[in-house]
């Protein structure tokens, strides 16, 4: 029988320590994951916890500097697996297809930060192994973004003030335009976390 699995994606206190965190669309994106996680254990559904790692960076994702943890109210049972990554995507630099292939998965739902960049990359690298997708934008967060040419050294004030920043809200619609229909299907969150009517 196939199986459902809840990929979190790198729900954790390592964006929350960054300056851009204030531009995040969804502050409370721990409680709307929070609402997929007891959705999916209540449908015995595998959930897999991955947190994105820069070793010997020095920076916000560098384990050493204690921030690569799940943020606050977010806990996996001893039985849920926890990885790590150091790619975009979750599957290149874990065993999470093994995993996957060992639970007898066929398909995921995406979940976590960043809306366009970890989550989107890893619905479509999922795509592309076979897996049927689900997106839950809802459950996801990003940022403003800054245009590329000042994105490394922009501050918060700056990406603002620019016109070509693109909102939370756009970087959020772009992402959906470019999965829906090819990658993934998009579903909200009251659509996964209804409670079955029964017969």
């Amino acid at each position: 029988m196939s199986r459902t699995a809840l990929i979190v994606i790198d729900v954790q206190e390592s964006f929350r320590v960054r300056p851009n965190w204030q531009l995040v669309n969804h502050p409370d994106i721990a409680g709307r994951v929070q609402r997929l996680v007891r959705a999916a254990r209540e449908r015995d559904e595998l959930v897999v916890w991955v947190l994105h790692t820069e070793p010997g960076t020095g920076g916000a994702f560098d384990p050493a500097e204690g921030h690569v943890r799940l943020i606050d109210g977010l806990e996996p049972l001893p039985t849920e697996s926890v990885i790590r990554k150091t790619s975009h995507n979750a599957f290149t630099t874990t065993n999470l297809q093994q995993l996957l292939t060992q639970e007898g998965v066929s398909e995921i739902v995406v979940c976590g930060i960043r809306t366009e960049q970890c989550c989107e990359t890893t619905a479509r690298v999922g795509s592309d192994l076979g897996y049927d997708v689900v997106f839950v934008t809802e459950a996801t967060a990003t940022m403003a973004l800054a245009h590329w040419s000042i994105r490394e050294q922009a501050s918060v004030e700056e990406i603002l003030a620019d016109p070509r920043t693109l909102t939370a809200d756009q970087v959020t619609e772009r992402t959906e335009y470019a999965l829906a229909g090819r990658f993934a299907t998009v579903r909200t969150l009251d659509e996964l976390t209804a409670v079955p009517v029964a017969s």
